[in-house]
Formats: structure tokens, C-alpha cells, sequence
């Protein structure tokens, strides 16, 4: 069995985003590897509680390095940029970690997994004799700019001064750079990834989406019920990224349908600006307000709608993408991201990126088909038992573990 040195900083069992994915990762690839682990300690009970429980649990050794509570609370609040400061410092300390490590047991691989951002790939490219991999990474070139039209002055000037960082980062990040001179195997966590890693670097990458689904029963989908309405669901956080106010303006389009746009994510306070939206386009009666519900309430919804419509532009793999899958519920979304790799035209339906009145008349356009051929929709949805085990967890476990037996080869 293969000996594998991880750095993962976000790892934690049970939570969403980063800490999920690294979770994930591990627990999967300790199936087929001993895994030594170096992560941050904010969830360390959590973890030394949840690994107790698991049948493979002797294949796992984590290493905490951790951080003080006003620097976690940095990295989770998204946007300050003091965080990256303390996560190089963090790096350099799980280096000296890496190297007490190395010396005193056998390791085959050094894999940097998260965090998934390009800007900051760890350390362990120093340590010399040892193949390294880094990935699943993202590394797009920034935020698609003609879908900033009702962004405040702030966010756009934010954005834009982000997208130019991000391109010189590309171009002169010398940190980037020695890490992609060291990696064996660079993993790339969307399409959008590999064109960056190609334009920037003329650099072949394996393509693996950073985040997996959990396979369910194929019992577990309920049927669809004969009804009236046609459910559409939306779900996510309110912030421009996610471009609910776009999705509002597609609904407006397709009023004359029999829809019921199902709204879940943001409190009240969040909500009241699109409610205002949702009023003037004269929709209010077609929307309903979930607001933060519990996870379990999610799988119900989904399970209990047509459509999942997911209007994001700029992200990783979004897993509630995935959890749509798991449910049997076809996508419509945009041909970008983690989930332009993740919804074939076999479970789903995509647009390209464009601008935003186009793309409201696109979104429109499928919507109307999809209502009007539910045979087909019925079709998306079975299809979509198997797509989640190909987007699986274990298969994804399963081709990074092939890349390891690669290098031993």
C-alpha cells in the first residue's frame, strides 16, 4: 500500500466548501493509501471523532498545525485578504512538519490538495526526492466581467482589481511557477482550469473536479408525482457570484408557464432586496422564499422539483450541483466552472457564457422546452443514477490513486 504525505489545511467531517472537500478526499483515498495528513486544527476533535468510526481508520495519521481564532475567522470570511499573509506563514511551518515527517516514516507521494486556489501551492514541491502532485487546483483567469450589470460600484471595482491580480499572479507568480516546475502531475479542477494552465504555461493537465457525489440508492428518487405546476428550484447564497437577480429576470420570462420558483439560501434581511426585484418584474406569486433551511430539507426539495437552476458564473465544483445529481434532478445551468464538466447533456441542459440579456433569453428559451417535452426531462432525471456513481467520490478516489501508482511505475 502506497505511503501519501498530504497537505490539506481545510479538512473537517460533517461541513460544506473546503473543509468537506478535504474531508472527502482523504476518507476516500484511505480506502487504497496510508495517508499522512497535515491540516489546520480548528476541527481536530471533530476529525479524531469522526476517524475512530472508520473501518479504515489505521491508514489515517493527521498532523495539526494550528492557527489562532482571529486568523480562522480571516479565512472564513471571505474577501480579506490579511488571510493570505498567515496562510504563507502556515505553509512554512507545514514544510518543517513535512520534513520531520519525511525523515521518520517511508512516503511515496507529497500531494497538495486544498486549498484549491492557485495562489498560494504550499511548500512541499521543496522537499527533494519525492514525487509530488498538486490538485485538484483552480486556477481560472477571473470573474466574467458582462455579468457585473447591477453589482454595486464597490463589487466591481473589486472584481476587476481581483481579475488583474489574478492575471499577474499567472504571468509572474514565481511560487506558482516552482510548483509546476517540481509537480509530477498537476490536477486541475475544472475545464476552465486546464485551457488557464495551457494558456499561461503551455502545460498539459489531468482534469479531476475537486468536489464528489455521494451515491444513493436508486429506491431513494422518488417518483415524480402527476401535477400542475412546474418546479423550479434555486439554491445558494445571495451574492452577485450566484446571480439570482439574473435567474428572477428568465422566471419573468416564462410567466405564462405554470412555475413555482422555489428561492432557498439567504435570511431575511439578504432576501428583501430580490423580493423588491421579484415585485417590479411582477413575479412575487410565482416565488417561494425558502430562506436557510436544513440540509435534509434541501434533499426534499429537490427530490420534490422538476429543475434544479443554478445561475452561478464563477466557482469551483458547486457539491449542491452534485447533490441535484444524487437526487435525480436534471440541472440547467451555465457551460462554465466545475459544473460545465459535471452536467453532460445527458442529465442536464447548459448555455455558454454571454452577457446578461442574452443569457436570460437563453435560460428562457430552455425552460419553455423543457416544460413543453417532460418526456425528455423524466429521461434527464433517470439518467442522473448513473452519472452520480461516475462523479462519485471513489471513482474520483480511484483516478488519483492511479496517478500515485503512476509515479511508482
Amino acid at each position: 500500500m502506497l505511503s501519501i504525505l498530504i497537505n490539506a489545511y481545510a479538512v473537517a467531517p460533517n461541513k460544506g466548501s473546503e473543509p468537506g472537500m478535504g474531508w472527502n478526499w482523504i476518507v476516500n483515498l484511505s480506502h487504497y493509501c496510508e495517508l499522512h495528513i497535515i491540516t489546520e486544527g480548528e476541527w481536530q476533535q471533530e476529525i479524531e471523532v469522526a476517524v475512530a468510526l472508520l473501518p479504515q481508520k489505521k491508514n489515517l495519521h493527521f498532523y495539526y498545525n494550528s492557527l489562532p481564532e482571529t486568523v480562522r475567522s480571516m479565512c472564513w470570511n471571505q474577501g480579506d485578504w490579511r488571510f493570505y499573509y498567515y496562510y504563507q506563514k502556515w505553509q512554512k511551518s507545514t514544510l518543517e512538519i513535512a520534513r520531520n515527517i519525511v525523515e521518520k516514516k517511508h512516503i511515496d507521494v507529497l500531494h497538495q490538495l486544498n486549498m484549491i486556489g492557485f495562489r498560494e501551492p504550499g511548500y512541499l514541491w521543496k522537499l527533494e526526492g519525492i514525487p509530488f502532485i498538486w490538485g485538484p487546483t483552480d486556477a481560472k483567469e477571473g470573474f466574467p466581467v458582462a455579468y457585473l450589470d447591477g453589482a454595486g460600484l464597490k463589487i466591481r471595482l473589486s472584481v476587476r482589481v481581483k481579475n488583474l491580480i489574478t492575471r499577474l499572479q499567472l504571468q509572474y507568480g514565481n511560487q506558482v511557477k516552482n510548483a509546476i516546475e517540481r509537480s509530477s502531475f498537476i490536477v486541475s479542477a475544472s475545464t476552465d482550469s486546464v485551457q488557464t494552465f495551457k494558456m499561461y504555461y503551455n502545460l498539459n493537465t489531468v482534469l479531476i473536479n475537486e468536489t464528489g457525489c455521494y451515491v444513493k440508492d436508486e429506491n431513494f428518487i422518488k417518483p415524480k408525482k402527476a401535477k400542475e405546476t412546474f418546479d423550479i428550484l434555486w439554491v445558494g447564497k445571495f451574492d452577485f457570484r450566484k446571480q439570482l437577480d439574473l435567474a428572477l429576470k428568465v422566471i419573468a420570462k416564462v410567466a405564462d408557464l405554470p412555475i413555482r420558483f422555489h428561492i432557498a439560501g439567504g435570511n431575511s434581511i439578504e432576501a428583501q432586496r430580490y423580493k423588491i426585484i421579484a415585485e417590479d418584474l411582477g413575479i412575487n406569486s410565482l416565488c417561494i422564499w425558502h430562506g436557510i433551511v436544513p440540509h435534509q430539507d434541501i434533499q426534499d426539495l429537490m427530490q420534490n422539483s422538476d429543475l434544479f437552476f443554478f445561475t452561478s458564473v464563477a466557482e469551483g465544483t458547486p457539491h449542491v450541483v452534485l447533490e441535484a445529481i444524487g437526487n435525480g434532478l436534471p440541472v440547467l445551468c451555465f457551460d462554465c466552472c466545475g459544473q460545465g464538466d459535471s452536467v453532460t447533456n445527458d442529465i442536464g441542459v447548459k448555455i455558454k457564457l454571454s452577457n446578461i440579456n442574452k443569457s436570460i433569453a437563453d435560460f428562457a428559451t430552455k425552460i419553455n422546452y423543457l416544460h413543453s417535452n417532460k418526456q425528455h426531462l423524466q429521461q434527464l432525471s433517470a439518467n442522473c443514477i448513473a452519472k452520480q456513481i461516475e462523479l462519485s467520490w471513489d471513482a474520483k478516489a480511484k483516478k488519483m490513486v492511479s496517478l500515485y501508482d503512476s509515479l511508482m511505475k
